[in-house]
């Protein structure tokens, strides 16, 4: 009997409260608002946590990047042909 008792109070609470709430009015902004707190909330560990985990593997990668690169003492040279020369060796063959 305790049971039918509680269970018809605590139904009785819900269809009352569902009542209140559907009379109850809130400005558009105020919704607006509730949304971006819900979009950031739900959203919260994707941007944070991985901001922060990125920012930290990023510096170590480049300071092991800049640590494992050293100058080279033999300087690099590339043999660059005129365009003029080129074009005269092509000439003289036809």
């Amino acid at each position: 009997m305790r049971v039918w008792l509680a269970c018809f109070f605590v139904l009785f609470a819900l269809a009352e409260l569902f009542d209140w709430l559907q009379e109850f009015n809130l400005p558009l902004p105020i919704y607006i608002l509730g949304g971006a707190f819900l979009a950031v909330a739900s959203n919260y560990d994707k941007i944070f946590d991985s901001y922060f985990a990125d920012s930290s593997i990023e510096a170590s990668l480049e300071q092991s990047q800049l640590d494992s690169l050293t100058p080279s003492t033999n300087p690099i040279s590339f043999p660059v042909a005129s365009p003029v020369e080129d074009a005269q060796t092509s000439q003289t063959d036809d």
